[in-house]
Parts: C-alpha cells; structure tokens; sequence
C-alpha cells in the first residue's frame, strides 16, 4: 500500500509539470522569466522548486514507506525462534504431565494389588474358618458285633479319616457345630441276619433319621441321610436302636460323615 502511494505522488508530481507547460504554451525558461518579470522578486523559479521539492518529499515518503525487508525477517526469525522455546516448554510440560500421571496410576495399581492380594488371604482365612467336615467308621482294628443293648447307646466312631475343623469328637461320637449354617450328614449300617440292624440320626436329643435293615438271613445293609440347619453349639450323633446290632470290621461297614454346606447369619 506504501509503496502504491510513493508512485501516485511521483505521478502527481509529473502531472503538475506537464500541466504547467500545456496551460502556458512556454517552456521552463520562458515560465520562469515571465514569473521573474513578473513578481519582480528574486525567487528561483518556482517550477524547478516545486518539482525538487516535490521530488525530495516523494524520495523521503517512500522511503519512509517502503518496508525494511531485512527488518521484517529478523522480526519473523525472532518469532519462530521464540514459539520454538514456547513449543520446547510444552513438551516439557507435557514430559513431566504424562511422568507423573505414569506413576500415579502405577501407585494405584499397585494399591488395587494390595488390596486385592489382602482381600484373597482375608477370603481364604474365612474360607479356613468355615471348612468343616468330617468322616469316621465304627472300629480302629478287628472286627465284631455291637449290640444288641436292652436301651439306645450313642455309637462312637472312632476310626476317623477326616475331622476338617475338629467339631467331631472321636471319643463320645458327638458332632458339635462350630459355625450357623446347613449340614449334610450320613451314615451307613451293616450286620449280619438274623438280627435287625437299626441306627438314627439324632438332633439335640431328637430323633431325625433312620437306617434300618432286617431280613431272615443274610447280610444286612441299609444307609440315610439328612441336611440340617444347626446354630453354634447344636450337636448330631448316631444312637444305635436298643434289641438291635450291628457288625463292623477292617472294611468300614458302618460310617457317620458330615460337612458344612454353607454358613448362614
């Protein structure tokens, strides 16, 4: 735009000359003697003024106008170098940002894998707790008859295989239970004719169950079982009905067995 404003004034200028010469039909001599006789001053002439002036105003304003290129480039250099720094800062920024967010998810991770590791030893520690179960046969050695008794006798199973929990007592025969929940017991019973064999489930001194064999002759086998929800303290055991008998040996004819289904508050 400067530089379009340069060339109108220098254009100006010409015209001004030009229009001069044509409005007088006199050259610049002939301009300036009329102009000299005619003021009778001692001026130079104006034509060669106005026009000197009118050139030296035109240098001076383009130069004035005309961008220093040189100028504009360092500027822009000086731009460039400093959004680089301003760039370099970012990433800097950025660097330090994504380190710390790094090592703030790995605390966290690490935090979740404690808490997950405490609540599985936890879990299993509960899980320990409420592993209970049992199993046990009538003789630890030899073989034999017991019964017939003329009243009910609590059977004690002493050959035991598992007792998970220790709630079954091998010496009175009594299952007592260490936690609230649901239990499954079983037992088996086995004796030989012409006497019945007839052994039951007992609750707190109830009757539950039975397991009752009798024929003329021959081996006797019978078995039943029954879940019971029993509080803390509750205990099962197996009574052997009285005027019956049963029959055990090395091969574990007669059993009691029990377990914790699942705990309930």
């Amino acid at each position: 735009m400067k530089a379009l404003v340069c060339i109108l004034l220098l254009l100006e200028t010409f015209v001004f000359v030009v229009q001069q010469q044509v409005d007088g039909g006199l050259n610049e001599n002939e301009i300036s003697q009329q102009i000299s006789s005619e003021d009778g001053r001692q001026n130079p002439p104006q034509t060669d003024t106005l026009r000197a002036e009118a050139s030296t105003d035109s240098q001076q304003y383009c130069d004035l106008g005309i961008p220093d290129i040189h100028a504009a480039l360092r500027e822009l250099t000086a731009t460039v170098t400093e959004q680089k720094e301003n760039i370099r800062a970012l990433e800097t920024q950025l660097r330090e940002q994504q380190t710390f967010i790094l090592e703030e998810l790995n605390k966290k991770n690490e935090e979740i894998s404690n808490l997950t590791l405490s609540q599985v030893e936890e879990l299993r520690k509960e899980n320990r707790d409420r592993e209970i179960a049992f199993s046990a046969s009538m003789m630890e050695s030899g073989d034999g008859y017991i019964g017939p008794f003329s009243t009910e006798i609590t059977l004690t199973y002493r050959n035991v295989f598992t007792n998970i929990g220790n709630a079954y007592n091998p010496i009175t025969g009594v299952f007592t239970a260490p936690l609230k929940g649901a239990y499954m017991f079983r037992i088996s019973v086995h004796s030989i004719a012409p006497t019945a064999a007839t052994a039951g489930i007992v609750k707190n001194g109830q009757h539950v169950v039975i397991a009752d064999a009798f024929q003329p002759q021959g081996g006797l086998n019978s078995s039943n079982g029954v879940v019971l929800i029993l509080e803390v303290g509750d205990v099962v055991y197996v009574r052997l009905w009285s005027g019956r008998r049963i029959y055990d040996s090395y091969n574990n004819h007669n059993t009691f067995s029990g377990f914790l289904l699942f705990p309930l508050r």
